[in-house]
């Protein structure tokens, strides 16, 4: 069988309903045709407008073959474009048409021809490759395949009309690009719109353009936009989420507008000024607009705004009850939840003051923090920041537990069913399943930061984590609480409290631990993002089982945490009830019990009490027994996602963790190049000291050895982010070297004359030029309209115990 190389990315069918009847070529124009040389030597273009049959219009060589050795494939041309392109056509048939009954049928096909349609150009193709550092063409064919669907939920959720120039002279043409985004505050020479972007569809008033023929003109757009022509143009709509499950009407479509050849020409001239080389007609004269177009690129929105009388068939609230009782809620931008007043803000109505709080709730002055910040790169002013909900947490806690005058042991006493679930119930009334996490998240703004990935248990997170801050910057890890929202209904711990008892004590110390810090500023505690985005956990699960074969936990490896999961058998084995205990004793071998078994229960007591994290509670296994979770969080696709999303370094203490994070280098296409050797060695041979508990930790941030030492690491940061393997500067790596040992020696003696107690840690730090990536990952953040985010995580470091060191 014959291979297909000549791949149309704008298929032949679809250009037919651009022909005039009788026709047989479209007239098609070059928008930058090839330059010829003259006799002279003179260079001069080449003719730009022909005649074109269909079979050589809108086509390129090896657009999407495939290649293996000398072996050349068109399985994507023919496998899955012959397949949405036949499905395609038969869904623009029927919406040309008027049978609703056939729109219906057609809805979800006519969604994912125009998402390929977007995709498949080389325009599209372009943009793709561009939100990855480095794609070969196979990769970049896997890729095209795996984000399909992209946009649909975007376009269903908004208005939905086709407009028709059967009434007009002028007909529609057909673009290299057909699917057009128009934004009346992006024009063609803005930034938002350089080849090969376009503005985002999730801006509010982002608008889709897509011609179905030359008599029929499909044009989207989001509902926020079409009830408010004064919405902020290059904000993102309310709930942009790409993939959730929405309910909408599959026959609700405007169709009631017979345009004008003034309004026709105003949709060409658009869809012209968006395409990259090629456009077409049936006629020559309709081929250049702009020769009639005289409006501002900002007014040619009245043509595509649709009517107000329309409107009513949109958004809207949704009740769907079911034979079992249940009820499903949707709002009218897809939410199954309304949104929570505690945490709503008002946007700021007046300028804000230097010294005035920063309206993103960081607890810094504006000046200090969002003031010179591009909007994109600060965090949500209209909701209460991940900062304020922390400390929101905390201030309830306190005052539910009543824990002024409360030591540890009193807490525990009181700790009960009910409590445990109201403090879960409260966690979770901050963080709603439907939080847009990303607008909450910091981002890659220059500031020094570092995600943490390794395990929760507030003893193994008091060594190195609690003290980070002092060395990289500030830390974001994620929260010891679980969302009940997120687990299946019986497993929650506000429908089974009794299983948590354990756990809830984990969870509150480790939160303790760090709220000093969050109130600072050093550490942000976020919920696990799996929480609000489901596709995003399936998707991350997936690559995770992928990789299951190949990385397996060895928990020998791991001496820590070994003796974490004894101590946690311990301490269940103490959640016995007592006569289990005695029971136990005595079918061992010649069992000598005392007489008194009140000295054994006893010292059964005293062992529960010096545990801070055994429950005291009598019978705490019950029937159902006790939840034991080892939190090893996030795990590796999560934290290079987060690390990407924010601009940070990855920060970990766990082994398991960090050779999963070296095997990143190793799926590199082009590789990476090593960088700071000398600094590299000299951070490893000297150990480090981690600040024990909070208060210490605050007195060494301000002292300026612990300022200048964060500094080198934060210029190793950005010396790998921004330098490659030809630009490398010896002089400046040396000089960061110097600067970490001369610090370190002032650091260590401020340790030493103020007898601050401390852990060893080794530190291993991985510098490459090109740093850790992964396309999964990039393909992550492009699923979540993660628009603003790094290529890759340019360092990572891993803190282990200095060899035979501890707590000094």
């Amino acid at each position: 069988m014959s291979v297909t190389r000549n791949n149309h990315y704008v298929p032949q069918w679809h250009q037919r309903r651009f022909l005039l009847a009788g026709q047989n070529e479209l007239a098609y124009l070059d928008l930058t045709p090839a330059m010829h040389r003259k006799g002279n030597g003179t260079q001069v273009p080449g003719r730009s407008l022909h005649r074109t049959p269909t079979v050589r219009a809108f086509v390129e060589k090896d657009l999407y073959s495939t290649f293996f050795g000398t072996a050349v494939s068109d399985e994507i041309e023919r496998r899955l474009f012959g397949d949405i392109d036949t499905r395609g056509a038969e869904a623009i048939r029927a919406f040309e048409g008027v049978d609703q009954a056939a729109w219906h049928s057609n809805f979800e096909t006519l969604f994912e021809y125009l998402d390929v349609q977007k995709l498949r150009t080389p325009k599209g193709l372009a943009w793709l490759r561009k939100q990855y550092p480095e794609l070969s063409q196979n990769q970049l064919m896997m890729e095209m395949q795996s984000i399909r669907m992209l946009n649909c939920t975007t376009w269903t959720t908004g208005v939905r009309e086709i407009v028709s120039a059967e009434q007009a002279t002028t007909k529609f043409i057909l673009t290299d690009h057909p699917v057009t985004v128009y934004n009346h505050a992006a024009p063609p020479r803005d930034r938002l719109n350089k080849y090969p972007d376009d503005p985002s569809i999730a801006l509010k008033c982002s608008q889709t353009i897509f011609p179905l023929s030359q008599n029929h003109c499909l044009v989207l757009t989001n509902l926020e936009y079409a009830k408010d022509h004064a919405a902020s143009p290059l904000e993102k709509r309310t709930f942009a989420r790409r993939f959730h499950n929405a309910l909408v009407n599959t026959i609700n479509f405007i169709r009631t507008r017979h345009l004008t050849d003034e309004q026709v020409t105003e949709i060409n001239f658009i869809a012209k000024a968006r395409a990259h080389r090629y456009i077409a007609a049936g006629r020559r004269e309709w081929l250049y607009p702009e020769e009639t177009v005289t409006k501002p690129w900002r007014d040619l929105r009245s043509t595509l705004l649709p009517p107000e009388d329309g409107l009513f068939h949109f958004g809207g609230e949704i009740y769907v009850g079911y034979e079992d009782g249940r009820v499903d809620y949707q709002d009218e931008f897809g939410r199954r939840e309304g949104p929570r007043p505690w945490l709503v803000k008002a946007a700021p109505s007046q300028p804000i003051g230097n010294r005035e709080p920063c309206p993103c709730g960081s607890g810094l002055p504006f000046s200090s923090c969002c003031k010179s910040r591009p909007q994109h790169l600060r965090t949500s002013w209209t909701e209460k920041s991940i900062r304020e909900r922390n400390l929101m947490f905390l201030t309830g806690i306190e005052n539910f537990l009543e824990l002024d005058g409360k030591d540890w042991d009193e807490i525990r006493r009181s700790m009960t069913d009910e409590k445990i679930a109201t403090l879960y119930d409260m966690y979770s009334s901050l963080w709603p399943r439907e939080t847009d996490l990303l607008a909450l998240l910091p981002k890659p703004d220059g500031t020094f930061r570092s995600v943490f990935t390794g395990s929760l248990h507030p003893k193994l997170i008091a060594e190195f984590a609690l003290g980070a801050p002092l060395y990289f910057g500030e830390i974001i890890i994620q929260h010891p609480f679980v969302n009940p929202a997120s687990l299946k209904k019986e497993m929650r711990p506000t429908e089974d409290p009794h299983a948590y008892r354990g756990e809830v004590l984990k969870s509150l110390m480790t939160f303790f631990n760090f709220a000093p810090l969050v109130q600072a500023g050093l550490v942000q505690l976020i919920p696990d993002p799996w929480d609000f985005d489901l596709h995003l956990r399936d998707q991350t699960m997936r690559m995770a089982e992928a990789r299951r074969p190949w990385m397996k936990l060895d928990l020998k490896d791991d001496a820590r945490l070994n003796e974490i999961l004894d101590e946690d058998v311990r301490r269940m084995m103490l959640g016995l009830p007592d006569e289990a205990h005695l029971s136990r004793l005595a079918e061992l071998p010649e069992a000598d019990l005392p007489a008194d078994t009140a000295v054994l229960l006893r010292y059964l007591e005293q062992e529960r009490l010096d545990d801070p994290l055994a429950v005291l509670q009598e019978r705490s296994l019950g029937a159902g027994g006790q939840l034991n979770a080892m939190q090893m969080a996030p795990n590796f696709e999560m934290t290079m996602y987060l690390a990407q999303a924010t601009g940070a370094q990855i920060l970990t203490d766990s082994p398991f963790r960090w050779r999963e994070l070296q095997l990143a280098l190793n799926r590199r296409y082009l590789g990476t190049a090593a960088a700071l050797n000398e600094l590299r060695a000299m951070v490893h041979a000297s150990p480090l000291r981690f600040p024990i508990g909070f208060e210490p930790l605050i007195t060494l941030k301000d002292e300026r050895a612990f300022t200048d030492i964060t500094a080198v690491f934060d210029g190793a940061y950005r010396y790998l982010r921004t330098t490659t393997p030809d630009t490398t500067r010896p002089n400046y790596e040396a000089q960061l070297a110097a600067r970490f040992n001369r610090n370190k020696s002032v650091a260590d003696a401020f340790f030493d004359k103020n007898g601050v107690p401390h852990s060893l840690g080794k530190v291993t730090s991985m510098f490459r030029l090109g740093g850790l990536q992964d396309n999964h990952i990039n393909r992550l953040l492009l699923m979540s309209s993660a628009e603003h985010h790094l290529d890759g995580v340019p360092m990572a470091t891993f803190v282990e115990r200095w060899p035979n060191g501890g707590l000094v």
